[in-house]
């Protein structure tokens, strides 16, 4: 599809997006949100057709402007986009059928601009994997190879030094692609997706990328094994919804506290219809479900639950509007920083000039 929309979840209703200039429709494309514009790149027509175009979206002026296409990065799909604050960082994917290239690029939306990532020491080429920011670097896990395994690797991407580090494998979770991973402020939470033989995971594990550690998640009442689900990190929690089990459809999830390590079962009554591959995002109190497979699912709906306690001490509830509250120096009234991450909780992460972005 060429169309989209804005959602409101104060008032309930829906804004169509402009179609003027938007890119081509497309599917197993990127977006990512800059501060000022969602950037969208990539993507394929059919399952023989990669794109390697993309357009940014004003959604104050209701405009699409192209993106640049000197340097971008080769035709892919399935890939990763993340914004660091500055730029967006593309890596990964699969250019063909059977072709998963280790290269990547880095967009400057102010000056319209992509620079290429380094191949040295760059982690083995995939798709399906998953990328988060933590503020200074990307971390990227897991995977599909060309030959149509699950990988167990990762690595460490710095965009000021373009340098890559390896991910340790020592205690890491098992294989797996079509999985989910967020930041949990300081952490990456790995979970589920699909191992070898083609096997539906539940279980996963906490990355921290300074010392280069895993640690795994609890099993315990965990969600069953499924792959193509969301995760939404609300500031003390991650939550787990939907997803295909490898026969049904599921309309169940969790509530995984990694302080803890403890799992919750989320609440069934209301919940919409069973799906994958749909999306998820955390408003500051609410999640928002919407769309997804089977039967082309259009519907969606939200899910909120209390969380009254100061778990970082910073004298801030998420109750309170802390949206992350596993990290003291984030809450409502911080200093903004231009590190890719919403500081102050107004629901907008900096936007940082080139050359001010601060890791």
């Amino acid at each position: 599809l060429k169309s989209g929309g804005w959602f409101d979840p104060v008032t309930a209703l829906w804004t169509p997006l402009s179609t003027v200039n938007a890119p081509a429709a497309r599917y197993a494309h990127t977006a990512v949100w800059s501060g000022r514009e969602m950037i969208v790149w990539g993507g394929k027509t059919d399952p023989l057709t990669v794109l390697g175009t993309g357009g940014r979206y004003n959604p104050l002026a209701n405009t699409w402007t192209v993106t640049s296409s000197v340097g971008a990065p080769q035709p892919r799909a399935d890939h990763t986009a993340l914004w660091t604050g500055r730029e967006m960082v593309v890596w990964g994917g699969s250019v063909l059928p059977l072709a998963y290239p280790s290269s990547g690029a880095r967009y400057d939306p102010v000056r319209d601009r992509w620079t290429p990532t380094s191949l040295t020491n760059a982690p083995t080429g995939r798709a399906k994997h998953t990328a988060v920011w933590s503020g200074s670097v990307m971390t990227v896990w897991g995977g599909r190879d060309s030959n149509g395994g699950a990988l167990q690797t990762g690595a460490r991407y710095n965009p000021s030094l373009d340098t890559w580090a390896p991910a340790s494998m020592a205690g890491a979770p098992p294989a797996s692609y079509q999985h989910t991973a967020i930041w949990a402020g300081n952490r990456m939470i790995v979970w589920g997706g699909i191992g070898n033989p083609s096997t539906y995971n539940m279980t996963g594990g906490r990355y921290d990328p300074v010392s280069d550690s895993w640690q795994p998640t609890s099993t315990s009442n965990a969600p069953s094994g499924r792959a193509n689900h969301t995760a939404v990190w609300t500031g003390s929690v991650m939550i787990v919804w939907g997803g295909y089990a490898g026969g049904p459809y599921v309309n169940t999830g969790g509530r995984y506290n990694p302080g803890a390590d403890t799992w919750s079962v989320t609440s069934t009554l209301g919940a919409p219809g069973a799906r994958s591959h749909h999306t998820a995002v955390w408003t500051g109190s609410t999640m928002i479900v919407w769309g997804g497979t089977p039967f082309d699912e259009s519907g969606g709906a939200t899910y909120a639950f209390g969380q009254g306690a100061d778990n970082d001490g910073d004298g801030w509830s998420e109750c309170q509007g802390d949206c992350n509250d596993a990290v003291a120096s984030i809450h409502p009234g911080a200093q903004e920083k231009c590190d890719g991450l919403d500081n102050n909780c107004d629901g907008v992460a900096e936007f940082c000039p080139s050359g001010d972005l601060a890791i």
